[in-house]
């Protein structure tokens, strides 16, 4: 993708109208609303126009903010289709996760993710983050360029004509005091300094923002926990981890530290508002006054928790406590934001048998807003004057979404429609899929099939 292609750099200063049938402006749906773009941000966004000013773009539907996948791991799309039966768990899993892991070089990772950001910009994603730590060559040699791999993700995501965070990734033991095994040698710097040297020679763009990410409490030792977090706190820039996924993490944890591995982050300096814990599955009560009270965010992965079967996290009270959500897909066993929001709800059903646990606009809040925010894109995730111009619209006469009204436009989003109602998606003013074909990726279902079938051959 060109710099043109998220509206900035060459050409991004022309002005374009679109008018959007609906809209949803954060706590209502309005009819007839016109946003004018230049230089790939919104400069007007006008309510009640009943019809579209002289040449304006119509979007017929209902048009929300760009969704922000904010847990990715792009190479698991690889093994869809391929782990779903069978018995085992998270740990069987894994064992064929790295067996993919062994085969990706720069140049098929690059391939593979850049279909992967194509679907999910089909799916009206326009910003993902991408929790990377496959870093180096199998066994450990770094590449000529040691960020060979992180730079096919971010050249992937501009080709596919979406935002990335790169959410460069600490990973430096299998386990609590034990050395990398030999899948994990490839994610390894071997000492977090290391690991920042390298981190620190990767540089933002203008569809691109480098953060930082703790791999787990178990892949980092407590020791050098701090050495990540004053990274990105130096640069003010986002940092993830994954944390309590497991039981046996949190029991591994116990043994080792005598504290929950939430407890622990806390100790060394890791929570805050810029950190946000991805799947907090298993947490005690202490644990989540600690995230909500320190105001650290939450990314919840519904369809990948249920797909290993992790269980249902406490998100309700994580919220209620001061964390804020946002959404993943993480292993892309789905790549659907709105069923991602949907389920996050669901499942709070199943887990309680009550109903009602949040309303379609904070959902959508979750996956829009606060998802852009937890990946330091504070300009996007809403349409308002000043906020970059990356939307994307659903149709509302498919035979998911065909009947309620138009205002009911934010429940039938969540609850009834899916990523394949997504008819356009925009991204810096401009579209990068239009009438549900990605304009940039012309066969995505190929690209896919062909980056895949390489890695399994």
């Amino acid at each position: 993708m060109t710099q043109d292609s998220t509206g900035s750099g060459t050409g991004g200063s022309a002005a374009r109208t679109y008018w959007l049938e609906h809209a949803w402006l954060g706590d209502r749906v309005e009819p007839g609303v016109t946003a004018e773009v230049r230089d790939g941000v919104l400069t007007a966004v006008v309510p009640g126009t009943g019809t579209p000013p002289p040449g304006a773009e119509v979007l017929r539907g209902l048009t929300l903010p760009g969704l922000a996948n904010a847990h990715s791991h792009a190479f698991h799309r690889a093994l869809r289709g391929t782990v779903q039966v069978g018995s085992g768990t998270f740990w069987t899993w894994r064992e064929v996760m790295y067996s993919v892991a062994d085969r990706l070089t720069p140049d098929s990772y690059h391939a593979l993710a850049r279909a992967v950001y194509a679907e999910m910009a089909l799916a009206g994603i326009t910003a993902v983050g991408e929790f990377h730590y496959l870093h180096h060559a199998p066994g450990g040699t770094p590449y000529a360029d040691p960020n060979a791999m992180g730079e096919a993700l971010i050249a992937a995501a501009a080709e596919a004509g979406i935002r990335i965070t790169l959410l460069d990734t600490c990973y430096l033991s299998s386990g609590f005091g034990k050395p990398p095994n030999h899948h994990q040698l490839r994610f390894s710097d071997g000492t977090a300094d290391a690991w920042a040297d390298r981190a620190s020679r990767l540089t933002a763009r203008d569809h691109a923002r480098i953060g930082a990410a703790i791999h787990s409490v178990r892949a980092v030792p407590a020791g050098q926990l701090a050495t990540v977090a004053g990274w990105a706190e130096e640069r003010r820039a986002p940092l993830h981890v994954h944390l309590s996924e497991q039981t046996a993490e949190n029991d591994a944890c116990h043994r080792a530290h005598g504290r929950t591995p939430a407890r622990l982050l806390a100790d060394h300096g890791v929570l805050g508002p810029r950190t946000t814990g991805v799947h907090h599955t298993h947490l005690t009560d202490e644990d989540i006054s600690l995230i909500g009270g320190s105001g650290t965010g939450t990314c919840m992965c519904p369809t990948t928790e249920r797909d290993l079967a992790d269980g249902i996290g406490p998100a309700a009270a994580l919220q209620r406590e001061g964390s804020p959500l946002s959404l993943g897909s993480d292993s892309h066993a789905v790549v659907d934001l709105l069923e991602e929001a949907r389920a996050l709800e669901l499942n709070e059903r199943l887990r309680t048998r009550t109903r009602g646990h949040w309303t379609a606009n904070a959902l959508l809040r979750a996956a829009t807003a606060d998802g852009h925010a937890a990946l330091g894109w504070d300009r996007a995730g809403a349409l308002d004057a000043g906020a970059l111009a990356d939307f994307t619209t659903l149709a509302l006469d498919s035979v998911r979404t065909a009947g309620p009204p138009a205002r009911l436009g934010a429940e039938t989003a969540v609850f009834a429609a899916t990523a394949a109602d997504v008819r356009h998606t925009v991204v810096g003013g401009r579209h990068v899929v239009r009438d549900g074909a990605h304009t940039l990726v012309p066969d995505v279902p190929r690209a896919l099939a062909d980056a895949v079938r390489a890695l399994h051959a």
